[in-house]
């Protein structure tokens, strides 16, 4: 298919003036395609030629102006509209459309458990092609209004109230000026439950198979819902712009959640159907607020190209982690940023296909896909964090409320931005931009300490490795006399790097913490001495912020080659038994298991590592025996579960249906122990059939293609791998799920033959399949254990000699990028 570049995209809007969609969905053709019929009112300024965008199994008829075109002249997803007059045109096309299974356009569901079948759209960047006909971008905004025929018993949702008319059809309300991408459909005999808020009717929506699941939360969700919109009215002057507020949780959605006005859409993990950490729970909060930021962030005022996404998602990501501590429960989500989401932001901005905040050369669609990535989210709402720290939080506000009157229902760039911002305040927020928003890479920051005069007091200078400002808080730690290894905190010094002159510091301090608090996107080292107090009293740090920012700096020196991965496992099993914040518990137990273990360390230095990972989660399972911290003992099993080297302590857990002292297997925990069972070479396709019977729902199918894939025997490896790439038959939850059961580092000998391999089968059913499915081949299918010198020469090979498909590539050169790095680490390891 062709993409649109941005210079068709300016010369389409300089002609164009679309005013209005109607468009008529008919559902119940049959369980393959659908009918799509699209009336488009538009006007052209000047005479010229154009076309409009469709992706069609078939296009029956066009007319313009009431004059048939030729369907035969549509070249892959563009008809010709050529000789327009200027002045008011209308065009109308009949096609027949194809269902997605790959979470793309509209996505065909079919719940195993009860054979009711959803359909539900996703409609981001391009794929509004596979629904409906449309001059597809961004800065073409109209009004929609959209009639559904669906079958009997179907509930219908979209961007408005919708109304049933009777006879499975249902018409919504026409929309207000939104964007094409921003268009949503979710279609399905659905659960929902419904209330109204300041006068805006409320709903929150699952498959039915879910209902108890979500009846059991639909109060917090609800009160996350109230509280965030409530809050979000104190901080924007703009009301919310739209009719009703829906969030429906769908089936083998590819994102976190999509911002739809009025629509938001969910993926139905977040229906939590087993056991769940408060963290996790607050990561569910947190997107609730994210896709809420949206509403005007991202759809009230809309990107004009899709250089500016980061206007989208960074500002989300900032609002969504800063009004959930403001409105809800959940006041420490900052830590859980900083020790997860900053994290991929760190390493995205590492790899070669780093990209600035806000790139200036975004030439097409495809290119705009590929930065939908930790670039956009983690470092740009980093870069909004540190701005309100510099620019205030009053002014950074009212410089936002100055850009929603200007560009309400309208389009805007970086430049509109930030000269709403300067409107506000007399500080230069043009250099900030610059400095910030146009730069690639990630600055360190390294503590040097003076002694002053005789007096014995210090002075601190920061080195700074980069080219940005920053204003940071340095925490001045000393030992506490009453703790042994503990530290207090002295003060905090507000400091702006590059400094002016050395800080005074008084007396040498035990610990000296840059970015203490965590404001500014900077990688951080210690001196010697600091470095010496971590190591004894990285517990001790009186607040989770702080340790998340030390952790942070530990890691980045394992990535960094700077501190023996080895050295980060004495110190996360020296201190973590002390933690208590359940997401760096999480972060870390994490890093240690999939980044240390499975790839930085040696073969023959594994088992070891994997020994000190399950001592540790025993540790903390003893600990928790008292059903005092039921989230920290929920960690402790399933990583224990992970870094099982022996099955017989899980077996014994799965036959008794239980751990000792709870808590009681349910599906999630059923299915991590039996995939690890199959990982050892402990079960076989008896019990995985068994167990799929036990829990023949949609996430049961996606746990027995993961325990099948991992099964330690060649003709299950060979299953798996013609499922993957031999048929397009896996939906996309589905193939990833088969993806990532198939590698394992236990396993490297017996798929020695399929990392060759790979380089050769995946780039065709990428190519075949489209994005969703060529991002899963590149991300989860990727031979990511095969940590030797051979793979990264042969995935060199593809990329220089091949031709991989945009999203395959961009995937191809993270993941290659992250196994030199782990060759580099083990190179220093074994040399040190």
């Amino acid at each position: 298919m062709s993409v649109l570049t941005r210079d068709e995209a300016q010369i389409r809007a300089q002609l164009l003036d679309v005013h209005r969609y109607a468009i008529e969905l008919d559902l119940t053709t049959g369980d393959e395609t659908f009918d799509s019929r699209t009336v488009i009112r538009f006007g052209a300024r000047t005479a010229g030629d154009t076309f409009v965008e469709l992706k069609p199994a078939e296009l029956r008829s066009v007319t313009l102006d009431g004059q048939p075109l030729d369907p035969e002249t549509l070249d892959q997803d563009r008809l010709p509209l050529k000789g327009l007059t200027a002045g008011e045109h209308e065009l109308r096309l009949d096609a027949v459309m194809r269902y997605s299974r790959t979470g793309e356009g509209m996505h065909r569901f079919t719940d195993p458990t009860d054979g009711e079948t959803y359909a539900y759209t996703q409609l981001f960047m391009d794929d509004v092609q596979r629904v409906f006909a449309a001059f597809d971008q961004p800065d073409l905004k109209a009004v929609f209004e959209l009639t559904v025929k669906a079958p009997e018993g179907w509930t219908v949702l979209a961007n408005g109230v919708t109304e049933h008319l009777g006879e499975g059809r249902w018409q919504a309300a026409p929309t207000p000026l939104i964007s094409t991408y921003l268009v949503a459909v979710a279609a399905g005999p659905w659960h929902s439950v419904r209330t109204e808020h300041r006068g805006l009717p409320f709903g929150i929506h699952c498959r039915r198979s879910l209902a108890p699941y979500l009846d059991a939360d639909a109060d917090e969700i609800l009160d996350i819902t109230r509280a965030c919109f409530d809050r979000f009215h104190e901080k924007f002057e703009e009301p919310y712009p739209f009719d009703s507020y829906d969030q429906a949780f769908v089936p083998e959605f590819n994102a976190g959640a999509m911002e739809n006005p009025g629509l938001v859409t969910f993926r139905d993990e977040f229906v939590y159907r087993s056991a769940v950490t408060d963290t996790e729970r607050q990561t569910r909060a947190m997107v609730i607020a994210h896709e809420m930021a949206h509403m005007w962030f991202g759809d009230l005022v809309t990107l004009k190209w899709w250089d500016d996404i980061w206007l989208n998602e960074s500002f989300a990501e900032y609002m969504g982690y800063q009004t959930t501590i403001e409105a809800t429960r959940f006041t420490d989500t900052w830590v859980d940023f900083g020790v997860a989401r900053k994290a991929w932001g760190y390493d995205a901005d590492q790899r070669p296909s780093t990209h600035p905040v806000a790139p200036e050369a975004v030439d097409d669609t495809a290119a705009a896909l590929l930065n939908f990535d930790g670039i956009s989210y983690a470092k740009g709402a980093s870069a909004l964090r540190q701005l309100v720290a510099w620019l205030g939080e009053k002014d950074f506000l009212a410089g936002i409320n100055i850009h929603f009157a200007r560009h309400r229902f309208g389009n805007a760039t970086l430049a509109d931005f930030i000269d709403s911002l300067s409107a506000a305040t007399d500080r230069d927020v043009h250099a900030w931009a610059d400095a910030w928003l146009r730069t690639t890479g990630v600055d360190t920051l390294t503590p040097v300490v003076t002694a002053g005069d005789e007096t014995g007091t210090y002075a601190l200078t920061v080195n700074r490795a980069g080219s940005r400002p920053h204003r940071i808080s340095v925490g001045v730690y000393d030992h506490d006399l009453g703790d042994e290894g503990g530290l207090v905190l002295r003060e905090r010094i507000g400091l702006d790097v590059p400094q002016t002159a050395p800080q005074p510091i008084g007396k040498r301090p035990a610990l000296l913490l840059l970015n203490d608090g965590d404001l500014s996107y900077a990688k951080v080292r210690f001196d010697a001495g600091s470095f010496e107090a971590v190591r004894t009293g990285l517990s001790g740090l009186p607040e989770p912020l702080t340790r998340a920012v030390v952790w942070n700096a530990l890691r980045d020196a394992v990535r960094d080659g700077e501190l023996p991965p080895a050295a980060f496992l004495e110190t996360a099993r020296a201190h973590l038994p002390r933690e208590t914040d359940l997401a760096l518990v999480q972060g870390v137990l994490a890093f240690a298991s999939t980044h240390i273990a499975d790839r930085y360390l040696d073969p023959e230095e594994r088992p070891a590592a994997l020994a000190t990972l399950s001592s540790l989660c025993r540790d903390f399972i003893r600990r928790t025996e008292d059903g005092d911290n039921p989230g920290l003992r929920l960690i402790a099993v399933r990583h224990f579960i992970d870094v099982a080297a022996h099955p017989d302590t899980i077996a014994a857990w799965l036959a008794d249906g239980t751990v000792p002292g709870g808590p009681e297997l349910d599906p999630e925990l059923r299915w991590r122990i039996l995939g690890r069972l199959a990982v050892l070479g402990a079960t076989d396709e008896a019990a995985i059939a068994a167990e799929l019977e036990r829990d023949p729902s949609a996430t049961g199918q996606e746990g027995a293609a993961r325990c099948r894939a991992a099964l330690p025997d060649p003709e299950a490896k060979r299953a798996a791998w013609d499922a993957l790439f031999a048929t397009d038959d896996l939906s996309n939850y589905l193939f990833t799920a088969t993806a990532q059961g198939f590698w394992q580092p236990e396993q490297a000998d017996l798929v020695r033959e399929y990392v060759a391999r790979y380089y050769t089968d995946a780039l065709p059913v990428a190519a075949r399949r489209g994005p969703a499915i060529a991002t899963a081949a590149g991300r989860y299918a990727f031979p990511s254990y095969a940590v030797d010198a051979e793979n990264l020469a042969l995935g060199e090979a593809c990329l220089r000699d091949a031709d991989p498909v945009t999203p395959l590539r961009r995937r191809l050169v993270d993941e290659l990028d992250d196994l030199a790095r782990a060759l580099r680490v083990r190179g220093r390891e074994s040399s040190a």
